[in-house]
Parts: C-alpha cells; sequence; structure tokens
C-alpha cells in the first residue's frame, strides 16, 4: 500500500517537483499551501510523513512542527523539514520544534525520495 506524505510548501515550482518525484515512486501526495491549511491536513489525513517548508504563510514551519507535536495521533509522524535555511543553527532549530529530519534547498531529484523513503520505509526504487 502506497504511503501518504503531506507537502506543506507554498512555492508551487517546489511543491510541483516534490510531487511528481515521489508520485513516480508510488507515494501518494497531499499538498498544503500554508501552515494553517498543512496543520488542519496533517489532522484531516494522518499522513506517513510530513514534509515542512520552513518559510511559510500563517504559520511559519516552526510553529506548524511544534502545533503537529501537541496532537498524540501525529506524535509519531516524521516532520521532515525541505528548506533553503542552512544558515549555522537553522537545521538544529527546526529539529527542536519538532523535525525529524532536514532536507536542504535545492533538492537533489536524483536522491530526494531516497531520502524520504529513509523516514516512511517505502522502497525508493519502485514504483506501485
Amino acid at each position: 500500500m502506497a504511503k501518504t506524505l503531506l507537502i506543506i510548501e507554498d512555492n508551487e515550482q517546489n511543491y510541483y517537483m516534490m510531487r511528481y518525484l515521489l508520485e513516480k515512486k508510488g507515494f501518494k501526495v497531499i499538498g498544503a499551501e500554508n501552515g494553517k491549511l498543512g496543520v488542519e491536513a496533517a489532522l484531516q489525513h494522518k499522513p506517513d510523513a510530513i514534509l515542512l517548508d520552513i518559510q511559510l504563510p500563517e504559520m511559519d514551519g516552526y510553529a506548524v512542527a511544534a502545533e503537529l507535536k501537541k496532537h498524540a495521533d501525529l506524535a509519531n509522524v516524521p516532520i521532515i523539514a525541505v528548506t533553503s535555511y542552512a544558515m549555522v543553527g537553522d537545521r538544529e532549530h527546526i529539529l527542536a520544534a519538532g523535525a525529524t529530519g532536514y532536507i536542504e534547498k535545492p533538492i537533489n531529484p536524483d536522491t530526494f525520495v531516497a531520502e524520504i523513503s529513509q523516514f516512511v520505509g517505502q522502497d525508493s526504487a519502485k514504483p506501485e
């Protein structure tokens, strides 16, 4: 059965690229264009993992990660920060807020799905 991923990303091009790569490998993808909608989508759909941009409208990624971790039914859902925030301390800051992993933008299309698969256990080499 395909794993469901929630991508919380306000940049349409970034969202499209991630969605394309993931769906091509058999993942089911749900999207949200801001932090508030992302929290709502996570509570509604209970995804297998959440890909979270940091610089978002409504609620930034730090607030989203912290909010998601407050909900018992989402507490074990991996949150992977996918962000251009790559300054010293940024990785530690988002991990402290509740993220499980961290991938820098621009993403590498050759390794992105494998990086995500580490968190959700889906075979990244085979589409469903």
